[in-house]
């Protein structure tokens, strides 16, 4: 089995010492992932544009792995405002509604006030 760590160039990877993603063998674990566009470091200011972001910085990661979104099996979001979170399911949909991974929502506070979502997913590569 070999290891590979994926980076998306963000600040906050080698300021904190982790990597976007880590592949071991058929399996793809992407870090907790906000809607920061790295190529800016810029952020909306809603939490549904943040949530569209926070896929496509995933999809980019997974895509990096050889991966996909239709190989995850699990996902975690994070939102410091549960109620907000009802707002997001369209463009959740939109991402995982083929897929339909395991998932789990949980209202926690974020490192970074302007984050308002943050999410979390595992993938298994498809041989």
């Amino acid at each position: 089995m070999t290891r590979r760590l994926i980076s998306s160039g963000s600040t906050f990877e080698a300021e904190i010492g982790y990597s976007r993603a880590v592949v071991d063998g058929d399996w793809v674990f992407v870090s907790g992932t906000t809607g920061f566009d790295y190529a800016t470091m810029s952020i909306a200011d809603d939490v549904v544009a943040q949530a569209e972001q926070c896929l496509k910085n995933i999809e980019s990661a997974l895509r990096q792995a050889d991966a996909s979104l239709a190989d995850v099996v699990r996902v975690t979001y994070v939102l410091p405002d549960g109620a907000a979170f009802a707002s997001c399911w369209p463009v959740l949909r939109r991402y995982f509604g083929e897929v339909r991974p395991a998932a789990m929502m949980i209202s926690a506070g974020l490192a970074d006030p302007r984050m308002k979502i943050e999410i979390e997913v595992t993938a298994r590569k498809r041989s």
